[in-house]
């Protein structure tokens, strides 16, 4: 599961954009100010900073963050549209988003960031599959082919591996992967998940990575 450090001191968003995360599966260790912040660096994949924060603010919060870990990136969050801030802020941080936002430009950008600071060896193995997390390039070990997706499927695999070994629901997944609201009934979904499993399942009929858990959702376990 990404683990994402949310800093903002205004109730109301700080709630809302925690639960919208957490509902796209995400982890979210969320504080009103960069108190104490040295103990969360360690435990996050990516952090989140508004600008305007009591006692330091979110500039002064992400210059520490590099600081202690250059490779942990960083969005900050503001209401400011003033060039010069975007700029001060863009001096450390790797995004810069303004408010008003709407959450799936926030997701987004959070998984272009995440994507960007992935190392160019990391390789995923799962059961028969060695997939190279940095381009997604899937290999069958069995019979050292490549496996080929399409965009969609491409994306929906990638979301089940930021997500490994989480259950996910019909609602997350859709919304995660095509980023609108699932509609009950929509088929849309299931179609693309079976063909997934047909291209990288040894046996579709009885899938071994892309799990099914009856009446939620569904799961990928390493």
């Amino acid at each position: 599961m990404i683990r994402i450090l949310y800093i903002e001191d205004e109730k109301e968003i700080g709630h809302w954009v925690s639960k919208e995360l957490t509902e796209r599966g995400y982890e979210v260790t969320w504080l009103e100010s960069g108190d104490g912040i040295e103990q969360h660096i360690a435990l996050n994949d990516i952090a989140i900073l508004d600008v305007m924060l009591p006692g330091l603010d979110g500039f002064s919060i992400g210059k520490r963050i590099k600081r202690e870990n250059k490779e942990l990136p960083i969005l900050m969050l503001s209401a400011r549209t003033a060039v010069e801030d975007k700029i001060e802020g863009l001096n450390f941080a790797d995004d810069y988003l303004t408010k008003p936002f709407h959450p799936d430009e926030l997701v987004a950008r959070l998984e272009v960031l995440l994507r960007r600071y992935q190392k160019n060896d990391d390789v995923l193995e799962l059961q028969h599959l060695k997939m190279y997390t940095k381009d997604m390039r899937i290999i069958n070990t069995l019979t050292e082919e490549e496996i080929l997706l399409t965009g969609k499927q491409f994306y929906l695999l990638q979301y089940f591996i930021r997500h490994l070994n989480q259950i996910l629901t019909k609602e997350q997944l859709y919304e995660g992967v095509w980023g609108e609201s699932y509609m009950e009934g929509d088929k849309t979904l299931m179609v693309h998940i079976r063909y997934l499993r047909e291209k990288i399942e040894i046996n579709p009929a009885k899938p071994m990575i892309i799990e099914t858990i009856r009446g939620i959702g569904y799961r990928v376990k390493l």
